[in-house]
């Protein structure tokens, strides 16, 4: 029963994603899923932590790249693509974080938004004989049939991504209740009595930096899958800011806001954008409205009432 109670709100959560797949196009859902694991690694940073991080996409790249140079380059299995990316966004996450966790505030997010430019400049000019420029890597033919589930495939691939976006919310959720989150929390309000409790809050944030990194470099491997080609744009500055925005749309530090704020964020995207060029005018004008109602977004506006309604239902 408790191992019930435990997951049945991620269950819940999944069975809702599910339900958009049925009334839905295919490249809506796919687009959902792996938008939502690229924006829960900014979630964990901003609520957790307290680092807002304008420079996602270049860990974006990171797994999306290293996955495309082995699928071009090296091999044809999507599988081992994928734990390649994972693991060039473990590298980069330990190389550069040492140095970026000492920093607080508006530098750490300046300097990470630094990272993504001088990423997309290396992927655009400097790496140019490599990544082909802005002509991108096309791989899509190269991939070969994977057993049990064909992830080459764009309806197996939505299963596989619905699979993986279930065993990181998974994570995230035992991540929150554990000892580890607390004091992630606990670096974010005060550092002086973390230090005195005797733990360190450079590792604290540190290990959350990379965790997080790494999440959001496994949701740039899943989109080289599933487009078969990665290109600079993905890293491009003017991307910089949509992972904060969805953060603070779905609701920051929640455990289901980056699922909420993408749906809203990525249906206001092909539903708007048919209707008038400039959506992200819409975007900025329902983030200001969220902000003045109480800084919460939408789930960790929902959320209260549905325990007060759930919670009649059980009395």
């Amino acid at each position: 029963m408790n191992i019930f109670r435990w997951w049945r709100g991620i269950l819940f959560a999944f069975f809702l994603l599910a339900l958009i797949r049925v009334f839905l196009p295919l490249p809506f859902s796919n687009e959902i899923i792996i938008f939502s694991i690229y924006v829960m690694g900014c979630s964990f940073l901003l609520g957790k932590v307290g680092f807002i991080s304008f420079g996602q996409p270049a860990y974006l790249a990171t797994g999306a790249y290293a996955t495309a140079f082995y699928l071009f380059y090296f091999g044809t299995n999507p599988y081992i693509g994928i734990l390649i990316g994972i693991a060039a966004g473990i590298i980069m996450s330990l190389i550069v974080g040492p140095l970026f966790v000492r920093l607080r505030s508006d530098y750490f997010a300046l300097v990470n938004l630094a990272l993504a430019v001088i990423i997309f400049y290396m992927m655009q000019k400097v790496l140019a004989p490599i990544t082909q420029g802005d002509n991108g890597l096309w791989f899509l033919t190269n991939m070969k049939s994977t057993p049990i589930l064909d992830i080459t495939k764009p309806k197996e691939f939505y299963l596989f991504a619905f699979l993986v976006g279930l065993a990181v919310w998974a994570f995230y959720k035992y991540l929150n209740d554990t000892l580890y989150g607390a004091c992630c929390l606990a670096s974010k309000i005060n550092e002086d009595k973390v230090n005195f409790l005797g733990y360190s809050n450079f590792r604290i944030r540190l290990m959350a930096f990379v965790i997080a990194n790494t999440t959001t470099a496994l949701a740039g491997s899943l989109y080289a899958i599933y487009l078969g080609f990665v290109s600079p744009e993905m890293t491009s500055a003017h991307r910089a800011a949509d992972p904060v925005v969805v953060t603070i749309l779905g609701g920051v530090g929640t455990l289901y806001g980056p699922l909420v704020g993408s749906v809203a964020f990525t249906g206001m995207k092909d539903l708007i954008s048919n209707l008038i060029g400039n959506w992200e005018l819409f975007i900025g004008f329902l983030l200001v409205f969220i902000m003045l109602a109480g800084e919460k977004g939408i789930w960790g506006s929902l959320e209260p009432r549905l325990k007060k309604v759930f919670s009649g239902k059980r009395a």
